[in-house]
Parts: structure tokens; C-alpha cells; sequence
């Protein structure tokens, strides 16, 4: 239910807003302070979804009280209320983070359509965080071996700046993972996050689906199309297993790198994009640029940062863990109770060999809480493994 503060010291203007939300919406939680000084003892103490603040009060006005409570419960909504002298100072609150203002004696259609858009958007940011953090849940990053602490390490530094990234790694270790992370924790991470397997994409068709097309540069163009640059514009591009990319492609991305702007298949019109651009590949692109399949001035544009993700063999101190951590996964997913592992179970696990990694691993995990007894031991590793 929401909660409102009201702050003003007019006794009768007080009594009329509280009236007026209470008859809106009996649901309201409503909460009343005589002047600034009290209105922040208030905030606080307790949490509040709006507060309507009067601008002119003894003992600390409006926008003090705006500021103050900025500094300690920044995601507030602020709705200012002004007299008629006050209009150029409500006008100044917005720029401090006031969400809006209404002037005495409150039109009471302003009043509820200004209440009820300040609460929607409160509303809509608390749907935000609670969808980062499923999304961050997706893309855990267990281990704490060295190997993992120094990735996670580079990740704290890189993600804050605009700097490129290449990840390298087998198959299976979670590149993509280390994608999704360094975008989260970046600057970017309120705008889009666009991810390409460039691996999964005829080479006949990849440059339509990075930059787009016009309507008829080839024969299926039956209309425009924007293409994965222009859907990442102000976020973030994951160009993953960029080493399966076409040498015709690779040119394109390197232009879009070097000056910022792409051109759809079918034209040469530029468009402005400002995309932060992330790759991954499990091939060895030293060896690729040596046999010409791929363009050594793009890997020196994408490898300003170089992240390498450790096989499931070279971090086997991390197994542990990650059992646990699939474990939990999969048994929410099936909607059953948790399998535990005997500790034979989990060191004749350790000493596998790995070849695909974290991907191999997690569904072992699922085949033997499936398969396996209540409690997974090493006959179960043994004769469902498949190892």
C-alpha cells in the first residue's frame, strides 16, 4: 500500500490534501508533518513511497528539506506545493530532484494525476531493481579460486569505463557470463544489452543482422530493419565467438568502431550510434589473423581489455561450489527439494576431466539429481555421469 507524508504547516491546507487522497484512495497510508524539521525526523525513521512538502515553512523550508532528504532516501518522489509567490522557487526544486509541483490552493485533478504519476513511477523503479537483481541471480559468478578472483577483479575495474573487452576462453567457461557482468556494473547498465552469436548467423546474413537494411537490398528486404548496432545504441554489444565473423563484416565493425557510425545494407546513409562493444571467441585470433581469416587492426580495436576465462580443469577448487550452487538452481527449476552430495561424490567429480567446462558440469549436476539417489554418492557419479 502506499505511503505518503504530507509536510505542511497550514493546519487547513494539511487537512484538505490528506482529505482529498484519503477519499482517492482509502488504501493510502497517510502521514502528516507540521514543518521541515519534523517532516525529516520523520523520513528518517520510516519509509515513505511520496511526500507532498509545502515550500515556505518555519524552522527549515521546502527546499531544504528536498536537499536533506535527497542526501539519505534519494528514490523519494518529491511533490512541492507553492504558494503563489513560490512559483519561480518550485520551478528551481525540480532541477533538485523535485518530481513536480502544485500551487495553493490545490486543483484537485493536478493534485491526483501529479499524486498518482509520481507513484507510478516509484513503482516502476522498484520493477526495475527486482528484475536487475533476477537477472543479476542468472549471472552468478561462483568460485573463489584465484583464477575467478582475479576475473572478478578486472571486472571491478574495467566495467566503470567505455573500454573494450575481449574475452577469450573454451567452450563452456562462461564468457558470456563475464559479458553480462561487466555490463551490469558499468555505466551503461540502465540502457540495452544486445547480444549476437556471430557463430549462429549464415555469413551471408550477418552484416543485415548487425547494421540492418533497407527495404529491397536483397531479395527477403521486404521492408527497413535496424540491426543489432542501432538496438544497442547507449548500451551495451556482445559480439560473441566474433572469431567466426566474415572478413566483409569485420571491416563494418571496425568502421563502427573507429567512427562511431554504421550504415544499413542497401546504403551508404550514416547513422550515429554510441554503443560500448564486448566480444568473445574460444578461438585462438593470433593464429586466425596469421591465416588471414581475421583482421588484425580489429583485434587491436576490441582487445584493449583482455579477459581470459580459466577451463572447468585449471579452477577444480571451485567444483565444490558450483555443485552447490547448481544444485539449489535445478531444484528450484524442477520445483523439488534439494539433493545433497556426499563428499566422495564430489571429490570423484573434481577429478574428471572437464572438456566442457561449466556448461558439462552443470548438466552432469541435473542428470544425477534426476537419476541419483536422495543423497548423490559416488555409485550415482559412477553409473550416471557418463564420464
Amino acid at each position: 500500500m502506499p505511503k505518503i507524508l504530507v509536510i505542511e504547516d497550514e493546519a487547513a491546507i494539511r487537512r484538505v490534501l490528506v482529505k482529498i487522497l484519503s477519499e482517492e484512495n482509502s488504501a493510502y497510508i497517510l502521514e502528516e508533518a507540521e514543518d521541515g524539521l519534523q517532516g525529516i525526523e520523520i523520513l528518517k525513521k520510516e519509509d515513505f513511497d511520496l511526500v507532498l512538502c509545502d515550500i515556505k515553512m518555519p524552522k527549515m523550508d521546502g527546499v531544504e528539506v528536498l536537499e536533506a532528504c535527497k542526501k539519505i532516501k534519494p528514490e523519494i518522489p518529491f511533490i512541492m506545493i507553492s504558494g503563489h509567490g513560490d512559483l519561480d522557487t518550485a520551478v528551481n526544486t525540480m532541477r533538485l530532484g523535485a518530481f513536480d509541483y502544485i500551487s495553493k490552493p490545490p486543483d484537485l485533478n493536478r493534485l491526483l494525476t501529479t499524486v498518482r504519476n509520481a507513484l507510478d513511477k516509484i513503482e516502476l523503479v522498484v520493477e526495475n531493481k527486482n528484475l536487475k537483481k533476477k537477472v543479476s541471480k542468472n549471472y552468478e559468478m561462483v568460485g573463489e579460486s584465484e583464477a575467478i578472483n582475479i576475473i572478478k577483479d578486472m571486472i571491478e575495474k574495467v566495467s566503470p569505463t567505455d573500454a573494450r573487452v575481449l574475452i577469450t576462453g573454451p567452450n563452456g567457461t562462461g564468457k558470456e557470463l563475464v559479458a553480462h557482468w561487466v555490463h551490469e556494473k558499468s555505466l551503461r547498465s540502465t540502457g540495452p544489452f544486445i547480444e549476437v552469436n556471430c557463430a549462429a548467423i549464415p555469413s551471408e546474413l550477418i552484416e543485415s543482422e548487425l547494421f540492418g537494411h533497407v527495404k529491397g537490398a536483397f531479395t527477403s528486404a521486404v521492408r527497413d530493419r535496424a540491426g543489432k548496432f542501432e538496438a544497442a545504441n547507449n548500451g551495451t554489444i556482445f559480439l560473441d565467438e566474433i572469431g567466426d565473423m566474415s572478413l566483409s563484416a569485420q571491416a563494418k565493425v571496425l568502421r563502427a568502431l573507429q567512427e562511431s557510425k554504421i550504415s544499413r545494407v542497401g546504403t551508404d546513409k550514416d547513422i550515429k550510434v554510441n554503443v560500448r562493444v564486448l566480444a568473445a571467441t574460444n578461438k585462438d585470433l593470433k593464429l586466425e589473423i596469421e591465416e588471414g581469416r581475421f583482421r588484425e587492426d580489429l583485434y587491436h580495436r576490441l582487445a584493449v581489455i583482455l579477459i581470459k576465462v580459466p577451463s572447468l580443469n585449471d579452477r577444480r577448487e571451485d567444483i565444490p561450489m558450483l555443485i552447490d550452487y547448481f544444485s539449489k538452481k535445478i531444484a528450484l527449476e524442477h520445483g523439488s527439494g534439494q539433493k545433497s552430495f556426499s563428499d566422495k561424490a564430489i571429490n570423484l567429480l573434481k577429478e574428471y576431466d572437464w572438456t566442457g567446462n561449466i556448461r558439462e558440469l552443470r548438466n552432469v549436476v541435473e542428470r544425477l539429481i534426476i537419476l541419483g539417489k536422495s543423497e548423490i554418492d559416488a555409485s550415482d557419479v559412477q553409473l550416471f555421469a557418463n564420464k
